[in-house]
């Protein structure tokens, strides 16, 4: 039985994997294992098929769906293998399923049902582009089993009332919350001008846009926004004129603390605010940029070249591409690969998937994911704790 399902696994991604051209032409195989699916009690034998059809399938939107699906989805939407359960919902909605969509709905919508169920219910709606999606996303902002997901996926929609709905659960989200919101409401300019204003009033402190985030909002390249982003932050350069007076400069700010200029805990703070969702260091991460653990971070100078002139040299694979989609919808990241007709792009906060037919424009900027002025925010001693702390040589407790 062993060797039986790997051959069938074999033959879901050779028939998955082959156009729609080439599928019409050899239709037996698919029905063969459609057939399969419908009449076996198998569960490691469903779960190879489905597995091999979802691989060939990954990144294909709305085909046709195969004959005797139906039957697949009726009676093996309710399986006992919760995988198996899986499977067969993702594939139903690539075969543009509306009764997988209408489920699907109702278990992200559900506040009974468990969290994680809900958070996979709304990417798969996502993956399959549901046009009632927007909506439901709207009514769950509010809801914190849910709302990291609704806040990311948000973006995905030009609609004037999301801002509205966001900034007014601002004061209640968590810190990664928080970073999701902005990162949503820096993604378009009708999104970032309700966000301006809120900064301009307070109601959105200053400091939690880094400048990531800031220099997101001067990717928009609009007029009106560069007006309010020089009132708020005043004028910004990319470089400094003087890179070694620069780093001289934070040097001594550093050693103005004395034989231990910083307090490694709090620097470790400090690292989760403007380091840690997009570097990995000791224990914890993103994966955006390098992993720093084993980086020469007992160099003071070293650590200053690094985070005051992060353009200076840029490896390919760090290099920040900027796709603009027909919607407008701004998204700065690291092109990762392609599947089928989708973009995947590394984010801060996220992997996005762009379909190729949506997007407007692609450019490769010239700058790396990490943005020149990141500490300009900072106090002097936040700037010393954050230097001690990274050059330690282990990890350290948080505060408690």
């Amino acid at each position: 039985m062993k060797t039986l399902n790997w051959m069938v696994c074999a033959a879901g991604l050779l028939v998955a994997g082959v156009t729609t051209e080439m599928r019409a032409a050899a239709p037996e195989a698919m029905t063969r294992m459609v057939r399969m699916l419908a009449e076996t009690d198998d569960a490691q034998l469903q779960l190879d098929i489905l597995r091999g059809l979802s691989a060939g399938f990954r990144g294909q939107e709305r085909l046709p769906m195969p004959a005797g699906w139906e039957q697949v989805e009726n009676r093996l939407g309710g399986s006992a293998n919760g995988d198996v359960r899986t499977l067969v919902q993702t594939l139903s909605l690539t075969f543009g399923s509306q009764g997988a969509l209408k489920a699907l709905r109702a278990l992200a919508a559900d506040p009974k049902a468990e969290a994680g169920a809900r958070r996979n219910a709304l990417d798969s709606l996502m993956a399959s582009r549901d046009p009632d999606l927007r909506a439901l996303l709207q009514r769950l902002v509010s809801d914190t089993a849910v709302r990291g997901v609704v806040l990311r996926q948000l973006a995905a929609f030009d609609d004037g009332a999301t801002p509205g709905l966001i900034l007014a659960e601002y004061g209640k989200l968590a810190a990664g919350e928080k970073r999701d919101a902005l990162n949503t409401l820096v993604s378009r300019v009708n999104f970032a001008k309700p966000l301006l204003a809120a900064v301009g009033a307070g109601t959105v402190p200053r400091t939690d846009l880094t400048a990531e985030l800031v220099r997101q909002l001067r990717n928009l390249r609009n007029p009106d926004l560069e007006k309010q982003i020089t009132q708020v932050w005043g004028v910004m350069k990319d470089t400094s004129p003087d890179m070694a007076k620069e780093i001289e400069r934070y040097k001594a700010l550093y050693w103005k603390g004395g034989s231990t200029p910083g307090d490694a805990s709090k620097g470790r703070v400090v690292y989760n605010q403007v380091c840690a969702q997009c570097h990995h260091l000791f224990d914890s991460g993103g994966a955006v940029g390098p992993d720093i653990t084993g980086a020469n971070r007992s160099d003071l100078e070293y650590l200053l070249q690094n985070i005051l002139f992060p353009n200076a040299v840029i490896p390919n694979e760090y290099r920040q591409t900027l796709v603009e989609t027909k919607d407008g919808r701004l998204i700065s990241g690291i092109v990762k690969g392609q599947e089928g007709g989708t973009l995947l792009i590394q984010t801060a906060n996220e992997v996005v998937r762009v379909a190729v037919a949506d997007i407007a424009t692609r450019e490769q900027a010239e700058n790396s994911m990490m943005p020149e002025g990141l500490v300009a925010g900072l106090g002097e001693q936040q700037v010393r704790d954050l230097l001690y702390y990274l050059g330690r040589p282990g990890q350290v407790p948080l505060p408690k």
